[in-house]
């Protein structure tokens, strides 16, 4: 297991000072052999293992070939998503085709399962010849005495610790980094230890208790705070008809992009978009995975499900949407593939009135990879669709290609030129390999493609198109923001927020602090379109609430929460009692930590107030 953990230092990158993470993974690493070899010391003093061989070599064969698997998918997983194997993984379970084709087209499958055999059958080889071996003749009393003094040292190791607690698996998180605490987990310990918080309840009166103290953050009434009423009538302003169409564009890291100075200019073409709209380059998701981006985007909830996604939990499909509240819309949602994923063709058609799911089947286009259509196709159609309504539309457009496996169409190939850039520039730039790069550029590429399709139907002048990410991707940024960016994740939720009507909104670049669970209210306000708010977003646009900014964030898989202002990012284990660490956004300096309880009871409000909201959000 720790060459396992060595493999994984090399194989996908360095940091130095990592020896702490080494020596705590060792830790994990006993814990793991003790519980083996513990089973194995009360089972053999019951069935020697030098008397009767093959059922042994049965079960140690068993053990192995469940070690080796383990790490495999731990290997994908972390590949995948930068988090050692969890709990989550069983999410893709649910829509196992789309992931089994997804990992068929991103990885050399055959090879990895011939590894696989090759050294499971050199570890039961190694096994085996153990049992070769003549075992040493003792008394049974001296085999008590030895079965005693091992029982307790497993025990020991099982423990992980000279101390009152045993050695959790969020210690991990005290080494500094996310990437030194992924670094030393075991993938047994992270999933089990996961599995077991799958499912998670509210504490009403903590939601009672921090009321007050969001209220001035979502323009909350504070006299409601008992009754737990997080409804809000705003008032329509002008209404002005426009029609939108809302991008949520896929693993749209900010960092990776050319808004923020990446040297690699990967969307040149939407940073001049930028300059030519209102632009809110401070805009976090509040969780990393699109089911949670989507989920976000739909209900103004941030997802706070432990290990699943609140899309897949039959209790949370009934929600209320900002979107119904474009009475005189024609509701649309555009997907290059299918919709069934994660539930969210329930969480779509269950909760938006009349409608209109488009999805690969219904487009003349070819489906290039598992995640259906290109982006390109599915941009240029669905413009063809919305250019032939006659009434105000509200049009939401999920791209999907910027994802592994990274297909650039053959069909644009001669107009897109695919670059080649060497190994250590794209490390320094946040970029794992060239397909990745090229899967970026090609996302600008589509958006140039739709916005000049666009541009030339009668409903472009009369038409906001807002653009956002669904989450971005955790990677080196050092190069463009300070360290807490790259050590403490943010770069996985950091994403572009663009609202564009070049006829309509005069330009800007705004640093206010911005969250995906703002864009609905904030649409309906630039529409002047009254509608009700029974979530936690707030129309970005009201002055009222310029002074109090804030973002939450979560990492389900590792069980920590916290919050984004102006200045700090705040985050804290979600189980431990522990106060958190607060670190600087703005510069590399220390932050006083006066303010830690503050932050803390923020954190804590939001985090409870969101497990309420997920089942009691209902639409009227």
């Amino acid at each position: 297991m720790t060459l396992f953990r060595l493999g994984l230092y090399l194989f996908f990158g360095k940091e130095p000072h990592v020896l702490p993470s080494f020596w705590m993974g060792l830790r994990f690493d006993l814990r793991v052999a003790c519980i083996i070899m513990l089973g194995m010391l009360v089972l053999g003093s019951i069935i020697s293992p030098f008397k009767i061989k093959i059922p042994w070599l049965i079960i140690l064969t068993l053990v192995t070939i469940t070690i080796v698997l383990f790490y495999a998918v731990d290997f994908g997983h972390y590949a995948y998503l930068r988090q050692r194997l969890n709990a989550s993984v069983l999410n893709y379970l649910e829509d196992a085709a789309i992931s089994m084709n997804m990992v068929w087209q991103s990885y050399p499958v055959i090879w990895i399962i011939l590894g696989l055999i090759v050294l499971t059958v050199m570890i039961v080889w190694l096994i085996k010849r153990q049992f070769n071996k003549r075992p040493v003749a003792i008394s049974r009393a001296q085999r008590n005495i030895w079965f005693i003094v091992f029982f307790i040292l497993f025990g020991a190791g099982i423990f992980g610790r000279i101390n009152q607690y045993p050695l959790r698996w969020s210690d991990a998180f005290s080494l500094g980094t996310d990437y030194k605490a992924q670094l030393a987990l075991n993938p047994f310990e992270s999933f089990f230890n996961t599995l077991r918080y799958r499912h998670s309840s509210y504490d009403i009166e903590k939601i009672k208790s921090h009321y007050t103290l969001l209220a001035p953050y979502y323009g909350l009434d504070p006299a409601k705070a008992n009754e737990l009423n997080f409804s809000r009538v705003i008032s329509p302003k002008q209404k002005n008809d426009l029609n939108v169409v809302l991008v949520l564009c896929e693993s749209f890291s900010g960092y990776k992009s050319s808004m923020w100075g990446n040297p690699l200019n990967t969307t040149p073409y939407f940073n001049k978009l930028t300059q030519q709209g209102v632009f809110f380059d401070r805009c976090f998701t509040p969780a990393y995975g699109t089911a949670r981006g989507v989920w976000a985007l739909i209900t103004g909830i941030p997802d706070v499900e432990l290990a699943n996604t609140a899309s897949r939990n039959p209790a949370a499909v009934d929600q209320h949407t900002i979107i119904n509240d474009f009475t005189s819309y024609d509701k649309f949602y555009f997907i290059g593939g299918s919709a069934s994923w994660a539930n969210i063709r329930g969480l779509l058609t269950n909760n938006i009135s009349n409608l209109h799911l488009y999805e690969q089947d219904q487009f003349n286009a070819p489906v290039i990879d598992v995640w259906g259509i290109s982006d390109k196709n599915l941009l240029l159609e669905s413009n063809k669709v919305l250019a032939k309504q006659a009434r105000p539309f509200f049009a939401v457009i999920q791209t999907a290609g910027n994802h592994r496996p990274y297909t650039i169409p053959a069909e644009d190939k001669n107009e897109f030129k695919l670059v080649n850039v060497p190994k250590d520039s794209l490390t320094m730039h946040g970029f794992e390999s060239n397909e990745e790069l090229n899967a970026f550029r090609y996302t600008d590429f589509c958006f140039q493609k739709f916005i000049e399709a666009a541009s030339k139907e009668k409903y472009f002048n009369n038409t906001l198109f807002v653009f956002i990410g669904d989450h971005g991707i955790p990677g080196n940024a050092a190069e463009m923001f300070p360290d807490a960016w790259t050590k403490q994740r943010l770069t996985s939720e950091h994403v572009p927020l663009l609202f564009y009507a070049p006829h309509l909104l005069q330009p800007q670049r705004i640093h206010r602090i911005a969250s995906q669970i703002d864009v609905l209210p904030t649409i309906a306000g630039l529409c002047g379109i009254g509608y009700t708010n029974t979530a936690l977003g707030r129309d970005l646009m009201d002055s009222a609430l310029y002074s109090k900014q804030l973002a939450f964030i979560i990492d389900p898989d590792n069980a920590m929460a916290g919050i984004v202002n102006d200045s700090i990012y705040y985050r804290r284990q979600i189980r431990s009692s522990k106060p958190g660490e607060v670190v600087s956004i703005t510069d590399d300096h220390k932050v006083p930590e006066n303010d830690l309880n503050y932050y803390h009871q923020l954190t804590e409000g939001m985090l409870e107030t969101a497990k309420y909201l997920l089942l009691n959000n209902k639409k009227k």
